[in-house]
């Protein structure tokens, strides 16, 4: 008789539940976060074992890989697509693990992708320079508004970067602020440092695949947001159409409608952030240096009667609208959902 199991992953703990093809739970205990006991638990039913469906949580990697090493056919659940009723009295961590067992019996469990585990280093070294970045912006923006409050004018950010102490001394604020002002620009100088030794380090680990090469050619996307959408996106064919891909990306809204009417919203931040915050990045490049899509931009923005697009991506709609319309040939393959 086919077996299933569903393990509920916690950052200090795991929730191991067998069942078999009635859903009659065989075994379920609460075992530590070691392989050695989570292995030894499953061993007895692995002769009948269909699968293991473990939790997509932020500490997954060892355990599917442990198992994966180990023979199991291991599933990766997406915890955001998986709802259960909302009329039970009780649910805990041995019903959720069941439950689990439940949808990879029933074939009704949503997956997510299992990434290569020899890929994965890069991948998070390439998202450890994006903290990095966001470091640097809270930084920037913490010295802009400094500026602003102290006197009433705006400074870039480029202008920013390239500040020196005397030059924020020579400004005559408080001495307060100035040690403020100073502060932010030693951590922000530290973490452009480290951001130009991990770009070094990603441009010397990878190289753009063939059907990934087109990317350079969409504006505003150079060789680190090129690398990062590779880097995120990696198997294209495991995404259905262009929809799907734009969906992952968190490029298309969410909106529930009845009767023509909009009704709420689904859940925005479903998707890859990683992947939204690339093309957001490469949108507001492309509006700033490509002389087609900002053209196209401020055609769009004089139709909204000059007020800007509420929310970053619909600058990217507007730009993939304008890249689909006048230089299809252009666009690359990942981006019209093929490999």
């Amino acid at each position: 008789m086919d077996k299933f199991g569903g393990i509920d992953l916690h950052s200090n703990n795991s929730v191991v539940v067998i069942c078999d093809e009635v859903d009659r739970v065989l075994y379920q205990r609460r075992l530590p976060n070691d392989p050695i006991q989570i292995r030894a638990a499953l061993a007895p039913y692995r002769a009948e074992l269909v699968g293991v469906v473990i939790e997509a949580t932020f500490n997954w990697y060892w355990l599917v890989d442990e198992l994966m090493g180990d023979g199991y056919q291991v599933h990766l659940a997406n915890p955001a697509a998986i709802r259960q009723y909302e009329g039970l009295k009780y649910s805990g961590d041995f019903t959720d693990a069941a439950h689990l067992a439940q949808l990879l019996r029933l074939r009704l469990l949503p997956e997510g992708y299992i990434y290569p585990a020899e890929e994965r280093p890069v991948r998070d070294l390439s998202r450890k320079r994006m903290q990095l970045v966001r470091c640097r912006t809270a930084q920037i923006l913490s010295i802009e508004n400094l500026l602003s409050r102290q006197t009433g004018q705006r400074m870039t950010g480029e202008v920013i970067k390239h500040l020196s102490d005397e030059q924020v001394t020579a400004l005559g604020f408080a001495p307060d602020v100035t040690l403020a002002m100073k502060a932010s620009l030693a951590v922000m100088r530290t973490l452009q440092e480290e951001i130009i030794i991990f770009q070094k380090r990603l441009m010397e680990r990878v190289q753009l695949r063939p059907d990934y090469a087109l990317l350079k050619s969409i504006p505003g996307v150079g060789p680190v947001l090129a690398t990062t959408i590779m880097l995120e996106t990696w198997t294209i064919t495991r995404f259905a159409d262009v929809g799907n891909f734009s969906s992952y990306c968190r490029c298309v809204d969410s909106r529930r409608e009845s009767n023509n009417r909009k009704k709420g919203e689904g859940n925005t931040k479903n998707g890859n952030k990683y992947l939204a915050w690339a093309f957001v990045e490469a949108a507001n490049y492309a509006i700033r240096y490509c002389p087609q899509a900002k053209r196209f931009y401020e055609r769009k923005k004089r139709a909204r009667n000059g007020i800007e697009p509420a929310r970053d991506f619909r600058r990217l709609h507007f730009l993939r609208k304008w890249s689909y319309g006048k230089h299809q040939e252009e666009v690359p393959k990942v981006l019209a959902g093929s490999s």
